[in-house]
């Protein structure tokens, strides 16, 4: 199904009320862009209020035009594509100057090296021709005509490779090493394109000149680009359809990957982040969505889809920081919809490589290989399936068929007086029925994984290499790391104060859950500039052992997902996650220096769910403190704006069994209020930022306040507490500060636990 239509596309949003939209308030929101604010308080950018214009959670619907019908044929694609042109030119890349009238080439030379004859000019356009841009053509012998490698200076090595196979390579200077295009602002003042895009409408100017010689194929120009390299390509490729073909290898945000899908809540490059960075890349437009990126009119998925029908090549590493597996995965799924229309669902292909960041010559090689296919020089080469599996997946391999219609609706107002049974009002009524609330959660999470307390030890450890790779390697001098393998051969790392900081006696201890990181796991991925965002540090200076592990689908483990509902078809990924929590337990309790009463669990985001639900199981746990961790699933429909269940059922499928009640939640078998109180009497913290559209404000409330009526049963009210902070959803800066502050104020000793409080999941 798709995430448009699953996730409320168009509706208003959650209940969001954020102060005046001033400049002072936006630049208190996103510090670090100084030039940003000062374009603010001086009105040279007028402010936006995202909050005026509609959400869409899910990523907008590429066939869906403006006036909300729908593209059915070839004809009408081309209405839509004119349509997210213009947007993309408002809200990300500026708008492109016109194309140049006349075009003369100067400076041209010719030489011979090594059988390849290499051609260096300057291209001049413009008012008077001061316009200049700096090619290089790299031709192999023969008489052509001949296909065309076009990239950018810093991938002269590329176009290497590729004229050795029997292309042009043309080299332009519109990279970072060699950049002829800052001139162009002011040769263009109407334009107010971005950095990358007039490096993108540098590539067209090529383009031009190509098209004028007679041993170039003009139907055979492709362009390619790394990284900040592999944006501009796509831009490139989007506006001017000249361009046959385009590679983006590892453009991440900004490029092939959607900003809803890898922002900061999935610990990556989000758009805060992106335009604090690079301010120059994207239009300053675009900053004021971070964190309010279901207001974001587009997104990067549909500057994709505006290629169809031509061949388009995704590419990416396994853990690559920059972006994410499973969101490329959600573009490649999503804009293919409009190479439907052309019967070319095949030209958009995906390309996997190991490792990070970078590209190694095979990768180059294999980039040729799949041009040589679709210019029909050799057969099609072979590219990579999606590694994420769907919701149809999952009801394919399960066999599961759930009729919502069989589950009761449920009455959320009182859980001291559930509608299934006599009214709850003494602590022995509530133990007489937590079973039967704790059969729910069980139910939804999928059959258990069998599962044995194993002895933690070094065996099977994270090697050196993959840390260093994943940018865990470096360890602060009071902090000592130690590398140990638990649970079903599961890598983990222990940290805690280095013996010259540490105290006499047993010490609390804290598993981290992180959100759904796919390329560096527990750790937040790249972007982390002048801030050091690895929170379990904070979490160790004030006295914890932390415990940290990848979760299934991320870091080390991104390919252990991928076939994992075929070997565990009624499982869930979040029962698989519960399951390795309760092993990170095991661990820590092996451990002669952690206080078995003080074991917590800190998440943020989906690892705030698992933090729940794992609380929920394990009365081991002493307490949670979850951030941004739920909105109610009962009342998360499609009009609230949030993207509701299907968040966690289609988007992911972490919880498959419930994507039977995508609009049927009121029959949803257990709720959040259920979980917390499962918990009580142990401490919960809910860390909640005020500006989440992921979660509904008063919902929220509304279902702590139904949970707090269990942990008065106990005489413990204050023990559930929700803080809410005055941010966006991070989980750095005053969020970060207030999980220390509420980690400090933790007592010393935890109270006596509760009956039964060493049991663990039946």
């Amino acid at each position: 199904m798709l995430l448009g239509a699953v996730l409320g596309a168009g509706v208003r949003g959650a209940d969001i009320s954020p102060p005046a939209l001033t400049a002072d308030y936006w630049a208190a929101l996103l510090p670090g862009d100084a030039s940003w604010e000062e374009s603010l308080r001086s009105g040279r950018l007028p402010l936006i209020d995202p909050e005026t214009l509609p959400a869409t959670a899910g990523l907008p619907d590429v066939l869906r035009r403006a006036d909300g019908r729908l593209v059915s044929d070839r004809e009408t694609w081309a209405a839509r594509r004119g349509e997210l042109l213009r947007l993309f030119e408002r809200y990300v890349t500026g708008a492109m100057p016109p194309p140049p009238t006349a075009t003369r080439v100067s400076e041209e030379r010719e030489m011979a090296e090594g059988g390849i004859a290499r051609r260096t000019l300057a291209l001049e356009f413009g008012a008077d021709f001061k316009a200049r841009l700096r090619v290089e053509l790299l031709v192999p012998p023969g008489r052509g005509p001949f296909p065309v490698f076009l990239t950018q200076a810093n991938h002269r090595a590329w176009a290497l490779v590729a004229v050795n196979r029997g292309y042009i390579g043309c080299i332009y200077a519109a990279a970072d090493s060699l950049d002829d295009t800052p001139t162009f602002d002011s040769l263009w003042p109407e334009s107010d394109a971005t950095l990358l895009t007039r490096r993108a409408w540098a590539a067209s100017r090529c383009v031009d000149y190509l098209r004028t010689l007679p041993w170039v194929n003009p139907q055979q120009i492709a362009i390619a680009g790394h990284s900040r390299n592999g944006k501009q390509s796509l831009i490139a490729g989007a506006f001017d359809e000249r361009i046959a073909a385009v590679i983006s290898s590892s453009s991440g945000a900004g490029g092939a990957v959607p900003y809803r899908l890898c922002s900061e809540v999935q610990f990556a490059e989000g758009i805060a982040v992106l335009t604090g960075r690079f301010p120059q890349w994207m239009h300053p437009r675009l900053r004021f969505f971070a964190g309010r990126e279901n207001r974001l009119p587009i997104d990067q998925h549909e500057l994709v889809a505006c290629l169809a029908p031509r061949p388009c090549l995704l590419s990416t590493a396994i853990n690559d920081c920059v972006e994410s597996v499973w969101a490329i995965e959600q573009t490649w799924r999503e804009a293919r919809r409009a190479y439907a229309l052309f019967r070319r669902e095949d030209a958009l292909e995906l390309r996997y490589r190991p490792g990070s960041h970078e590209t190694r010559a095979e990768d180059i090689e294999g980039y040729l290989d799949w041009l040589d296919g679709k210019f029909g020089r050799a057969p099609a080469a072979a590219t990579s399936q999606p590694i994420y599996p769907t919701y149809e997946d999952w009801v394919l391999l399960s066999g599961e068929r759930i009729d919502p219609k069989r589950f009761p609706i449920a009455a959320s107002s009182d859980l001291l007086s559930p509608a299934d049974g006599p009214p709850i009002r003494t602590l022995a009524d509530w133990e007489g029925r937590k079973a039967e609330f704790r059969s729910h959660l069980t139910w939804a999470l999928g059959e258990a994984i069998p599962a044995s307390q194993g002895r933690a030890g070094d065996y099977g450890s994270e090697p050196e290499y993959w840390a260093r790779m994943l940018r865990r390697d470096i360890v602060p001098r009071d902090v000592e790391k130690t590398c140990l393998n638990f649970g079903g051969y599961l890598a983990g790392d222990l940290y805690r104060p280095s013996p010259e900081a540490r105290f006499s006696g047993k010490r609390p201890a804290i598993v981290w859950l992180h959100p759904t990181s796919v390329p560096c796991g527990y750790l937040p991925g790249y972007g982390a500039v002048g801030v050091d965002k690895r929170l379990y540090l904070d979490w160790v200076r004030a006295g914890y052992a932390v415990f940290a592990f990848d979760q299934i689908g991320t870091g080390r483990r991104v390919e252990e997902v991928q076939r994992f509902y075929n070997r565990h078809p009624h499982s869930s990924l979040l029962g698989c996650t519960v399951r390795d929590t309760e092993a990170a337990v095991d661990a820590l309790l092996q451990m002669d220096f952690v206080d078995s009463r003080r074991i917590y669990v800190v998440g943020y985001a989906t690892g705030g769910m698992a933090a729940l639900h794992a609380a929920a199981l394990d009365e081991r746990i002493a307490g949670v403190i979850a951030i941004a961790g739920f909105t109610p699933m009962r009342t998360d429909t499609a009009d609230k704006g949030t993207g509701g269940i299907a968040r966690w059922t289609h988007w992911l499928p972490f919880l498959p069994r419930l994507g039977a009640f995508v609009g049927c939640e009121n029959r949803i078998p257990y709720d959040y209020d259920e979980v917390l109180a499962l918990i009580a009497p142990r401490l919960v913290v809910l860390v909640q930022p005020t500006l989440d559209y992921q979660s509904t404000a008063s919902d929220l409330r509304a279902c702590v306040a139904r949970a707090c009526g269990i942990y008065s049963l106990y005489g413990r009210p204050e023990s559930l507490r929700l803080v809410e902070v005055d941010d966006y959803n991070h989980c750095f800066g005053k969020v970060a500060a207030e999980v220390v502050r509420q980690l400090q104020a933790l007592p010393s000793a935890a109270p006596a636990p509760p009956p039964q409080s060493l049991n663990r999941r039946p």
